[in-house]
């Protein structure tokens, strides 16, 4: 697809989502430091992981405000599961904010610990059978005006887009099927 997207790479699912795009014919930046974030890209990916560790590393590293700054500036950016909770305006059980621009509210390892991890099938946006891997997942409890509604599991929102970020609970690299990082790249 020929784009060039900076993949946060300080802790969490990054390689996957590396090797996923590269695969669909992307260019990965890897973002680990302040001089990686000013580099040019195309779209960014906030992998899972551990959203604390990883708010702290942005702004330790200096790449909090360049990112959040392409973030508000339009830059197509993919969040997945910590990289939900890092777009979140609002995270119901957390003290702590980062990016804050999409708006919506969030819950922090919603379904349980480790063991009550999960896979489903379901839809997102036009596509159905997507499989999903939920891993100390969050979920969305709460939209804002504009954004739009992707998938829900067991009744639950897990993704959403807004203007063009698009986030959600589950782990799309993880799983065989490249749909929806190729929905991100189409962004």
């Amino acid at each position: 697809m020929g784009r060039r997207i900076g993949v946060l790479s300080v802790q969490g699912a990054f390689i996957e989502h590396e090797k996923r795009l590269q695969r669909l014919g992307a260019e990965c930046v890897e973002l680990r430091k302040h001089e990686d974030a000013m580099k040019s890209f195309d779209g960014l990916v906030l992998p899972g992981g551990e959203s604390s560790v990883q708010g702290k590393l942005l702004r330790e590293l200096e790449m909090f405000e360049p990112l959040k700054r392409q973030i508000e500036e339009g830059m197509p950016v993919m969040g997945t599961c910590a990289g939900l909770i890092l777009l979140a305006a609002e995270i119901n059980n957390d003290t702590r904010r980062h990016f804050q621009t999409l708006p919506r509210t969030v819950r922090r390892n919603a379904y349980g610990r480790q063991r009550e991890s999960f896979c489903a099938t379901g839809s997102f946006g036009d596509f159905t059978d997507i499989p999903m891997k939920f891993i100390r997942a969050p979920y969305i409890e709460e939209v804002g005006e504009g954004t739009e509604i992707l998938s829900v599991v067991r009744g639950n929102i897990v993704a959403v887009r807004y203007k063009k970020q698009l986030a959600m609970s589950f782990h799309p690299e993880l799983c065989p099927d490249d749909r929806i990082h190729e929905y991100f790249l189409k962004m």
